[in-house]
């Protein structure tokens, strides 16, 4: 049987009631990857049967986040974990057909802004003063607690475009900026928090414990101290362990922002997709 012939014989038997032969049909239809995607999408637009329709919804998201699987794959297995691929990645899970271009262009606007403020002569109070002034005064972007009811707001496309994101998507942001202006604000291990630290470059020591210099909450831009730190951890009950200055890299970040976004999805109606993201979180291990 030729690829054509099989298509036609697989598409056939979507509405296949047997459900050991609908599993085998949907794990052969898989393996065809994303040009099967127009063949589902046709197929959706000529039934007129609801269940059939959910299938085929089902089918083409699985098949995009098989494809979404192997590039995090390509991207935890690179030499050099970069967040911007990464962050354009987490997006796609909502956002299978997102066009990166117009992301990029924001992204370059925003960190060229901040750019052209900032010197070799200035603290890193007045560093971070002017990457707060731009984010939250020049761009606009207004911040929130996470809500899990509002998902857009862990997405780095969807907070450049609607201004609106909140303590992970903006503290995510915020770390791809100084990523690529080589500023030492870094993800920092409080718990409970997507909290970050100004770093002083050059001061880890054998433990990888940094000197932090102060701390910044990125849904306002707030900055704080350690005097505030440790009002915080005892609040909670939770110890100043030395551990908490020791940076977070690039995996770790993605890894919880992936871990943040995924309880959008813990409920009865969207298992698929919390043990999808899970099975992403398992590969950053």
């Amino acid at each position: 049987m030729d690829d054509k012939n099989e298509v036609n014989a697989l598409l056939n038997l979507i509405d296949d009631p047997d459900s050991e032969i609908y599993e085998a049909v949907s794990s052969r239809i898989i393996t065809y990857g994303l040009p099967m995607i127009p063949n589902l999408e046709h197929l959706w637009e000529t039934t007129e049967d609801k269940e059939v329709q959910e299938r085929i919804e089902l089918l083409i998201h699985r098949l995009y986040f098989s494809g979404l699987e192997t590039d995090f794959k390509q991207w935890n297995e690179a030499g050099h974990h970069e967040l911007m691929p990464a962050l354009l990645l987490i997006a796609k899970f909502l956002y299978p057909e997102l066009q990166a271009a117009k992301v990029l262009h924001h992204v370059e606007r925003l960190r060229r802004n901040i750019w052209l403020e900032i010197n070799n002569y200035l603290t890193p109070l007045e560093q971070v003063h002017i990457i707060n002034s731009i984010i939250y005064n020049y761009i606009g972007i207004k911040g929130n607690t996470n809500n899990t009811e509002r998902l857009n707001e862990y997405l780095l496309p969807q907070i450049l475009e609607s201004k609106r994101g909140n303590q992970t998507g903006i503290g995510s942001l915020y770390l791809l900026l100084v990523e690529l202006l080589d500023i030492p604000i870094r993800l920092m291990r409080i718990p409970h928090q997507f909290v970050l630290g100004y770093c002083k470059p050059g001061l880890g020591d054998a433990t990888g414990n940094y000197e932090v210099d102060f701390f910044i909450e990125p849904s306002l831009g707030q900055i704080f101290t350690h005097t505030d730190l440790q009002h915080y951890l005892k609040k909670i009950g939770a110890e100043h362990a030395p551990d908490l200055l020791r940076p977070r890299s690039n995996r770790e970040v993605i890894k919880q922002v992936l871990t943040d976004f995924r309880e959008c999805f813990n409920n009865d109606l969207q298992k698929v997709q919390y043990q999808e993201l899970g099975a992403l979180i398992r590969l950053l291990d």
